[in-house]
């Protein structure tokens, strides 16, 4: 099992600030299609493109004041992480996992759901949400009640 980080990290006052002001030059840099260096030390190292997108978006989230936390995609959570990054109680994952809608496998006595699998059910439930949002809205249409 991939360990995650603890717990995430919520920025401080200052470092939402910080990463504001990042997250801004990012952005500009980003357009002009510069390069992407990081100076540690007396070296320079040049980070690939991919890091400079997810930088920018960690950078944007910290700068809203949003705790952050990276999983990796092939990262096997607990039944707690993964009812937390769903949005759900505990309970009602297990019964999601008991119910087969999440598969999961067995460590000794320990469920544990692999973060992929948990991505693409929580975008297909959100598809879901939306299709039923657009089906409301449509009747809603229908019946002139002034949506």
């Amino acid at each position: 099992m991939t360990k995650l980080l603890d717990r995430p990290i919520l920025p401080s006052a200052d470092d939402a600030e910080l990463a504001a002001q990042a997250s801004r030059q990012l952005s500009r840099t980003k357009h002009e299609g510069a390069e992407l260096k990081v100076q540690v030390g007396n070296e320079t190292l040049r980070l690939p493109k991919s890091v400079g997108d997810l930088l920018y978006r960690l950078l944007t989230e910290m700068a809203q004041g949003n705790a952050v936390t990276i999983i990796p995609i092939h990262a096997e959570l607990t039944t707690q992480e993964a009812a937390d990054y769903l949005n759900v109680s505990r309970p009602y994952l297990i019964r999601l996992l008991e119910e087969g809608k999440l598969p999961f496998s067995l460590v000794g006595t320990h469920r544990r759901v692999k973060f992929s699998d948990l991505a693409a059910y929580r975008k297909s439930t959100e598809e879901d949400r939306k299709k039923v949002m657009e089906e409301l809205a449509a009747q809603a249409q229908e019946l002139g009640m002034g949506y």
